[in-house]
């Protein structure tokens, strides 16, 4: 009998495979090294799973692991741009991470059928963007999360086809207070990215053009919510 391969996650994929629902059917977008639908595969989470990337370097290497995993029957492999070719009728649950907003908010855009599926999302980055898209296009967002992992924090939120809730300029940044005021990296979390904003806005403020004066007025009212609810997690700590 060969031996196969069994597959560890990092903390950043780990708490994203805490997230798919027992039993659910995903679609790995962007899978790199296909090791999300392999381990979700090996610990009975699935029983399927489809994986997609845009290159075929990343998706043959999704395919070793596959193969030394004994899943190769068990996940679908589609060399697409996104959710291009994945079946919409056989997956139930899109798991799109490790690229910016703006790609994950394209990726779902050209896909309106991801409406009536429970997404977990990661953005690297420009996560304002992903936000504003999901509460403008008809998403409802679940559930937001906090994980670090290698001394980074990562975002990971839900979200389903429903009525959105608002969000002020902080929270399209932050994801919003009212879903991650147990989570207790958020207090860090705030002051990193406070830091970073502050910094940013020294910056701008030096700029003379009316580009940066309306920048810059943007970048203040987020601010003004970080710093509230910063006071507001520092007073309950101490309360």
């Amino acid at each position: 009998m060969n031996h196969m391969e069994t597959i560890t996650l990092s903390r950043r994929l780990a708490a994203l495979a805490a997230l798919v629902p027992q039993g659910s059917c995903p679609v790995d977008v962007g899978t790199d090294h296909g090791y999300l639908p392999a381990w979700l595969l090996q610990n009975g989470v699935c029983s399927r799973a489809y994986a997609t990337d845009l290159r075929s370097k990343p998706l043959e290497s999704a395919m070793r692991t596959a193969q030394a995993a004994g899943l190769s029957g068990q996940i679908t492999f589609f060399l697409c741009d996104g959710l291009e070719d994945c079946p919409p009728r056989e997956v139930d649950t899109v798991i799109i991470a490790g690229m910016g907003g703006e790609n994950i908010a394209g990726i779902l855009e050209r896909a309106p059928w991801t409406r009536e599926k429970l997404l977990i999302l990661q953005p690297m980055s420009r996560q304002e963007v992903l936000r504003a898209f999901l509460t403008e296009h008809g998403y409802a967002i679940v559930s937001e999360h906090l994980v670090q992992d290698g001394g980074i924090l990562y975002q990971v939120l839900t979200a389903r086809g429903g009525t959105p809730a608002p969000h002020t300029p902080a929270e399209l940044l932050t994801g919003r207070f009212a879903l991650l005021e147990a989570d207790p990296l958020l207090p860090e979390y705030l002051e990193k990215t406070l830091q970073k904003l502050r910094h940013a806005e020294a910056g701008l403020a030096c700029a003379s053009s009316e580009e940066a004066a309306l920048r810059l007025e943007k970048m203040r009212a987020v601010i003004d919510g970080m710093e509230q609810e910063y006071r507001r997690l520092q007073d309950a700590e101490r309360g």
